[in-house]
């Protein structure tokens, strides 16, 4: 049984609102002011400053002050708890795909011994 993680779901959440997500997106090429991720976006720096606080409580961002400047980075701790997550489910599915073509490769091996006899 897969064990519940809160720090899991709080990122997941998180990440699930597509202008969350957009932020992201950003922060993943490069560090930027709030002023700089709010530019693209058709709302209210205010309204931002709450979705980099969503961000930031989820562990996706950090924010740090640099003079009068509030910059924000991706958060690689917090990331990681996606990243580990990710990677188990790759390698369960992964699992699950060797096994098929195992039982898929006896199987057609069973029948060309069928139609060889």
């Amino acid at each position: 049984m897969l064990n519940f993680n809160p720090k899991l779901a709080g990122l997941m959440t998180a990440l699930s609102d597509p202008t969350r997500l957009a932020i992201v997106e950003r922060l993943s090429l490069t560090p930027l002011s709030v002023s700089e991720i709010a530019a693209p976006f058709d709302m209210s720096l205010a309204a931002i400053v709450q979705h980099i606080q969503v961000l930031e409580k989820a562990g996706a961002v950090r924010t740090f002050k640099r003079g009068r400047t509030r910059r924000c980075i991706i958060d690689t701790d917090g990331m990681a708890i996606l990243k580990s997550w990710l990677t188990d489910r790759e390698r369960f599915w992964q699992g699950q795909f060797d096994n098929l073509e195992a039982m898929l490769d006896a199987q057609a091996h069973n029948n060309k011994e069928e139609t060889d006899t």
